[in-house]
C-alpha cells in the first residue's frame, strides 16, 4: 500500500520546507543559530514553531494543539531533520508528550502539553552509568516523604536537558521486588534544587547529552506521572512510540544526506564530466535511492496503521522502523562522505554532521542489536 497523504499534509510538508529554507537554509544561518554547530536546539526557533502550531501538531485541541495524528507528527519530525532546523529537542519532547498523554492527570496535561504547544522542550532520562540497555537495573532512588519524593543518584545520556522545561526521570521507589518492579516516573522542573546538569562532550559538541546528578532533590507529589511503582509498564507502552519518533527523524537525516550527495555528484566534475555520471557512483546512488524509498514506505505505512488502530501494540514494526531508519541513515551518510572525498570530511559541508548523526543513531534509544533481539522475539525466536 502506498503513502496516502491528504492535501493538508502535503501542504504541511511544503510549509516546513519553506520555513527551513527561510530560517536556516544556509550553513551561515545554521552556524549563527547553533553557536557554530554546538547547540542542537535554538529556543527562538522552537518558539516560532510553537507560534505556527507545529510543536502541538499531535496534541489534543483542548490543550492548545492542532489535534493531528501520528502521520502528521511523522511529517513534522522528518521535516525538522530534512531541513536541518535547529529544533532537535522536539524529538525528546514528542516522547515526553506521549507519556503525559497516556498517563498524565488533567493538570499535568494542561501544564506539560500546553507548554509543548508554546514551544517548550521536554527531556526524559532512563540511563545510568551502570544501566543502559538493561533499563531494569537502574539504581537512582526516590524516597517517599511527606508531600513528595526525595531523589538521590545519577542519570546519564540525557538529551536536551540543558534547554528542557522539565526532565521526566525514571527512578526506583522500591527495591523489595524484581528489577522491573518499584520503578517510577517523576517529572523534575528545570532549576529544581538538588539537580545538577553537566554536559558530556561528544563528537557533536558539548550540549547534545548530559549527566544529571540528583542530591536530596525534592519534588512534590504532583511530580508523579502515572502510578508509583508502575513505571516499567508505562515505559513499555511508550517505547514503540519513541522508536517511531526517532525513525521519522532519521528518515529526515537519511533524506538530507542523500540530497546533499546527489547535488554534489551532479556538480563536481573530474576527467571532464560530473562524477555522478561514472558507473561506480551512479550505481551507488541508485542503491541509496532505493533504500531510502523502502524506508519511507515502511515508516509511513506503520504510522498509518497506528492511526487506524491506536490500541494495537506495534512492537515488531516499531523496532523494524528504528533499526532500518538508523542503519540506512548511517549507510547513506557514509556513502556520501566517500563520494565527496575530502569535502565530505570538511566542516564547510554538512556531510560530516550527517555521518556523526548516522553513527550514533544505531546506538542510542535501543541499539540495532537490541532492535534485532526484539524483532526476533516477536517471531518466536
Amino acid at each position: 500500500m502506498g503513502i496516502a497523504f491528504t492535501p493538508e499534509q502535503i501542504a504541511f510538508r511544503e510549509a516546513i520546507d519553506e520555513f527551513a529554507a527561510r530560517e536556516c537554509g544556509t550553513l551561515e544561518q545554521r552556524h549563527k543559530l547553533t553557536a557554530e554547530g554546538t547547540e542542537p536546539t535554538n529556543m527562538d526557533i522552537m518558539r516560532k514553531l510553537g507560534e505556527l502550531g507545529w510543536t502541538g501538531v499531535s496534541i489534543e485541541e483542548e490543550y492548545g494543539g492542532a489535534g493531528g495524528n501520528v502521520v502528521d507528527q511523522t511529517i513534522f519530525l522528518e521535516g525538522i531533520s530534512r531541513g536541518m532546523i535547529p529544533a532537535t529537542g522536539f524529538g525528546t519532547t514528542a516522547i515526553v508528550q506521549g507519556a503525559y498523554q497516556r498517563h498524565g492527570t488533567e493538570d499535568q496535561k494542561k501544564n506539560i502539553l500546553g507548554g509543548i504547544c508554546e514551544g517548550n522542550v521536554e527531556a526524559i532520562v532512563m540511563s545510568e552509568p551502570g544501566s543502559g540497555s538493561d533499563v531494569g537495573s537502574l539504581q537512582c532512588r526516590a524516597e517517599k516523604v511527606d508531600g513528595g519524593y526525595v531523589i538521590n543518584g545519577q542519570k546519564t545520556w540525557c538529551s536536551n536537558a540543558q534547554v528542557s522545561a522539565n526532565i521526566l526521570t525514571i527512578v526506583r521507589t522500591d527495591t523489595s521486588g524484581s528489577k522491573h518492579e518499584g520503578i517510577t516516573m517523576l517529572g523534575i522542573p528545570a532549576g529544581t534544587e538538588g539537580m545538577e546538569i553537566r554536559p558530556i562532550p561528544t563528537l557533536a559538541g558539548p550540549h547534545e547529552v548530559n549527566d544529571i546528578f540528583l542530591t536530596d532533590c525534592f519534588v512534590p507529589d504532583e511530580a508523579l506521572l502515572g502510578e508509583e511503582g508502575g513505571g516499567w509498564m508505562q515505559l513499555m507502552t511508550g517505547l514503540n512510540s519513541e522508536r517511531m519518533i526517532l525513525s521519522a527523524m532519521y528518515l529526515g537525516i537519511a533524506q538530507r544526506a542523500f540530497d546533499d550527495t546527489l547535488k554534489y555528484v551532479k556538480e563536481r566534475e573530474q576527467f571532464g564530466r560530473p562524477i555522478g555520471s561514472f558507473q561506480a557512483l551512479k550505481h551507488r546512488i541508485a542503491d541509496m535511492a532505493t533504500e531510502l524509498e523502502c524506508l519511507r514506505l515502511l515508516i509511513y505505512d506503520i504510522a498509518q496503521q497506528i492511526d487506524e488502530d491506536p490500541t494495537r501494540v506495534f512492537a515488531k514494526e516499531a523496532s523494524m522502523a528504528k533499526l532500518k531508519s538508523t542503519e540506512v541513515a548511517k549507510y547513506i551518510s557514509l556513502e556520501g562522505m566517500q563520494m565527496m572525498g575530502g569535502y565530505g570530511y570538511a566542516l564547510e559541508y554538512d556531510m560530516e554532521k550527517h555521518v556523526r548523526a548516522g553513527l550514533v543513531g544505531t546506538i542510542f534509544a535501543g541499539t540495532s542489536e537490541i532492535q534485532r533481539e526484539i524483532i526476533g522475539a516477536t517471531l518466536g525466536l
